[in-house]
């Protein structure tokens, strides 16, 4: 029933989901409340008619293992990346076992020069757990790269349900309505930070705008 359940999920995305993705996917399921935070220090928070409307962090440079895919849909391009993540989360790596689950899971998104949409190649990320941030297990997928990410300043907003490139665009939108005219974001580089697993409908993500060096 579970595997019918990501299957739906990874139709709505255009994806066919292969039927060695069980056992990830009951691992992932079984592990589903221990999930190790990605560190960082919040810097500000903004308040908009007493909302949260957004909040500046500073994460710390760091270990992931990214995956990069450039399909003709970004929903494609991401779910085949996170497969691929899972594996090598489950067992697909040189120790052999499950390494545990980090949150968020990023995926660095371009926008075209006119802005109006998402450029094919999307980066997706996943934090290594803190134990293994000196020495990363390799992946046993050649498609995989383990990457030190320099620190990262960022401004980011929540927001719920699908990430698709209609309702990333949207969000974006909406952000820089929010935010108003500034120079000290990246205006062509985002990041989609996802915290819960593909299956959740309602699932948390952010935007996060990339605050220049």
């Amino acid at each position: 029933r579970l595997f019918a359940h990501w299957e739906a999920v990874a139709n709505t995305h255009r994806v066919s989901l292969p039927r060695d993705m069980a056992g990830p996917i009951v691992q992932m399921t079984r592990h589903n409340q221990a999930r190790e935070p990605v560190p960082y220090v919040t810097l500000s928070q903004h308040e908009k008619r007493e909302e949260a409307a957004y909040e500046e962090r500073q994460y710390p440079a760091g270990k992931w293992a990214c995956v990069t895919k450039g399909e003709p849909m970004y929903e494609q391009s991401i779910s085949m990346s996170f497969m691929k993540l899972m594996r090598y989360i489950c067992k697909e790596n040189s120790v052999g076992c499950y390494l545990g689950m980090t949150v968020p899971v990023l995926s660095e998104i371009h926008l075209t020069k006119e802005g109006t949409e998402l450029e094919r190649e999307v980066v997706t990320a996943y934090y290594l757990p803190g134990e293994y941030q000196q020495n990363p297990p390799v992946p046993t997928d050649p498609e995989i790269h383990i990457t030190e990410r320099a620190p990262l300043r960022v401004i980011t907003r929540v927001f719920y349900g699908m990430t698709t490139e209609e309702t990333i665009l949207q969000e974006i939108s909406l952000f820089w309505e929010l935010l108003g005219s500034t120079d000290t974001v990246l205006r062509e580089t985002y990041i989609v930070a996802a915290y819960e697993n593909p299956s959740i409908p309602q699932r948390r993500n952010e935007i996060w705008f990339i605050c220049r060096a």
